[in-house]
C-alpha cells in the first residue's frame, strides 16, 4: 500500500532559493520513500541525475515555466537540452495567452513541437493552469493536448493563482479520459487531499509535501 501510494507522487522542488544540498535531499528521500520522481528546475536536472542513477526514480523537470510565454523554440531547447541532462519527464506550460485568445493551432504547436523533441525519451506534462481558465478553456486545453500527442494533462505550476481542485481533475479526466494520465499539482498537502486527488481521476500527484503525505499514510497504519 505504501509504494502504491509513493508511485502517484512527484516529489518537488521548484523554489528559486534551493540550494544543492536541497536538492539532494529531496532526492534522498524520494529514493527512500520510492516516489514516482523527483521534479526540480532544469538547472538541477543534471544532479539530480546522477544521485537518482542507481534508482527507479525518475528526474523531471519544467518547461517554459512558470508563465508559459517562452517561444516554443526556446521550449524545444529547454527540452532537448533537459533531456540531454538525465530528464525522462517534462512538465511544460501552455502559451495560456494564446489558448485564451482562441489561437488553437498555436498552442498545439507549441506543445506538439516539445512532444517531438521528447519522443521516445521523455513523457510530456502540459500544465493548463487551471486558475486562469474557464471551464471552456480548460476542456479545450486538454483536449489540444491530447491532440498535441501529450501523455498528461496537469493542473497547475503552484505558482499562479491555484492550485488543483477535485472538480478541475474530474473536468480534465472527462476530457481526456484513459488515454493519457491526469497530474493534479498545487495545494495537495497531505494524505486525505492525494487520495481525494486520485478519486477525481488524478494518476500523478505534484506535491512538495511528500513526505508529510508518506508520514501520514505511516501514522494511519500504525493507528
Amino acid at each position: 500500500m505504501t509504494n502504491n501510494i509513493a508511485s502517484y507522487i512527484d516529489h518537488t522542488l521548484l523554489k528559486a532559493d534551493a540550494t544543492k544540498e536541497d536538492i539532494k535531499k529531496i532526492c534522498e528521500e524520494a529514493k527512500q520513500y520510492k516516489f514516482a520522481s523527483v521534479c526540480v528546475n532544469p538547472t538541477w536536472v543534471k544532479f539530480a541525475s546522477s544521485l537518482l542513477g542507481d534508482s527507479d526514480v525518475k528526474v523531471c523537470t519544467v518547461i517554459g515555466f512558470p508563465l508559459g510565454a517562452n517561444t516554443t523554440e526556446t521550449k524545444e531547447f529547454e527540452a532537448k537540452n533537459a533531456i540531454e541532462n538525465g530528464a525522462t519527464e517534462i512538465d511544460m506550460v501552455i502559451n495560456i495567452g494564446a489558448l485564451k485568445a482562441k489561437q488553437n493551432d498555436e498552442v498545439k504547436q507549441d506543445i506538439s513541437r516539445v512532444c517531438t523533441v521528447a519522443k521516445g525519451k521523455a513523457l510530456v506534462k502540459v500544465i493548463i493552469e487551471t486558475s486562469l481558465l474557464s471551464n471552456e478553456e480548460k476542456e479545450r486545453a486538454c483536449e489540444i493536448s491530447k491532440q498535441a500527442g501529450a501523455d498528461f494533462v496537469k493542473t497547475s505550476t503552484g505558482f499562479s493563482t491555484g492550485g488543483a481542485t477535485i472538480e478541475d481533475v474530474q473536468l480534465m479526466r472527462r476530457i481526456v479520459g484513459n488515454d493519457i494520465g491526469v497530474k493534479a499539482s498545487g495545494g495537495v498537502r497531505n494524505l486525505e487531499d492525494l487520495r481525494n486527488m486520485i478519486d477525481a481521476g488524478a494518476s500523478r500527484i505534484g506535491a512538495s509535501a511528500g513526505v508529510a503525505i508518506m508520514q501520514g499514510l505511516t501514522a494511519e497504519t500504525n493507528y
